[in-house]
């Protein structure tokens, strides 16, 4: 059981799984909006289905896309899985990340190649860095201690001033 004034969360139970791998991918609420587009599209297929039946192949495509690409973080490296193609990167062979202002997050490998990191964000640095095994910093922890250093170094400066100033004894009233 804990409280509210324990600093850290207790230990984890032994019967407690820690996550080994983490799956970033596109959220299947996405084949709702794949769906919207399939029935968009009947009343055009409708008109010729022999000729426009073939248009049936867009949503079909678009929700194996969903369906398929993710960005796999594991304690050994990241599993990449496209379209069509998939690659396993090794932590020894990564050198840095990119996060563009648009778009999906890039690799700067050691042989000097950069690698797309399927559906990942900026956003999703913290599940990357819990996943990681230490290798990748979560910014936003990282912050928070720092947040929490500062407060914690101004409340002492604070005491230490109320201290100093509450021991001198003023000249004037011996």
């Amino acid at each position: 059981m804990s409280s509210s004034s324990q600093p850290v969360p207790p230990n984890s139970s032994s019967h407690t799984a820690e996550p080994i791998e983490q799956s970033i991918h596109i959220s299947k609420l996405g084949l709702l909006a794949v769906g919207l587009l399939a029935i968009c599209l009947s009343p055009i297929i409708l008109t010729n289905p022999a000729l426009l039946s073939v248009l049936l192949v867009i949503p079909i495509v678009v929700a194996w896309w969903m369906l398929r690409v993710r960005t796999t973080v594991t304690t050994d490296g990241l599993r990449l899985r496209r379209m069509f193609s998939s690659e396993q990167i090794e932590w020894s062979q990564i050198k840095g990340f990119r996060f563009p202002k648009q778009g999906w997050a890039r690799a700067d490998l050691t042989d000097g190649r950069e690698v797309s990191l399927p559906v990942v964000t900026f956003g999703r640095l913290p599940q990357i860095a819990a996943a990681s095994g230490g290798r990748v910093t979560d910014p936003y922890a990282a912050a928070d201690r720092a947040a929490r250093e500062k407060v914690a170094a101004e409340r002492a400066a604070a005491e230490n001033d109320e201290t100093e100033s509450g021991t001198e004894s003023d000249p004037g009233t011996k």
